[in-house]
């Protein structure tokens, strides 16, 4: 589990999660922020890989295939099993999905690996905000077999309320029955605050106050 730790000062390093004051999507206003579309160079996904692959290897999922949602799930299933074969011997399949189907060439809306009926599949996302990702991408991999879901690995569970009293990974479990595993939780940075290991640490009345407020 010392990942764990690892994984939040790397997220501050790479300017990925940090402190302040932000208005969602939503129109809460949060004391943190993570933004994945900071991580930018070869080094900062090749680590990122490491550490989806340290989760998948932590909660047994055992893949056999990778799998990243379009867009910002296809690095990370193609680093996560790069890692997978080069730190923990396994070598896997991955595959992603087009936003839209090719009509010419192979066609289809898959790339990587075809999937196959009873296919052990790891899915791959940044984080879950409303579950509207896990929503497309469900339907896509039931169609093109009748694959066995082993979870979905997420970089940052916030455990905050949704629509309902749930949280979104709450709710991706309730309506599919898919286990969603978090590299972090919210939890884990206000312990990481409080236990000083990264910047930050005024916010944490603030990160409490909001957790307090939103969280389940």
């Amino acid at each position: 589990m010392d990942y764990k730790k690892d994984f939040i000062r790397f997220m501050c390093e790479s300017g990925v999660l940090t402190f302040g004051s932000f208005t969602l999507k939503s129109g809460r206003v949060a004391p943190y922020f993570v933004n994945t579309g900071n991580y930018r160079t070869g080094r900062q996904i090749a680590r990122l890989g490491e550490f989806y692959a340290a989760c998948i290897e932590d909660h047994d999922l055992k893949p056999e295939v990778v799998f990243g949602p379009a867009y910002k799930g296809i690095p990370l299933c193609i680093a996560a099993a790069s890692a997978l074969a080069t730190r923990y011997g396994r070598d896997v399949e991955y595959c992603f999905n087009r936003k839209e189907a090719k009509d010419h060439g192979e066609g289809g809306l898959l790339v990587g690996h075809q999937l196959k009926d009873g296919e052990r599949v790891v899915i791959t996302e940044d984080v879950i905000t409303s579950g509207a990702a896990v929503r497309e991408t469900m339907p896509i991999l039931q169609a093109a077999a009748r694959i066995e879901p082993a979870g979905m690995v997420i970089s940052v569970d916030r455990m905050e309320r949704g629509k309902s009293e749930l949280s979104a990974v709450q709710e991706v479990y309730r309506d599919f029955g898919l286990k969603v595993y978090p590299i972090v939780t919210i939890h884990d940075i206000i312990e990481a605050l409080r236990d000083g290991d990264v910047p930050g640490g005024e916010y944490l009345p603030q990160m409490l106050a909001y957790r307090e407020q939103y969280g389940v």
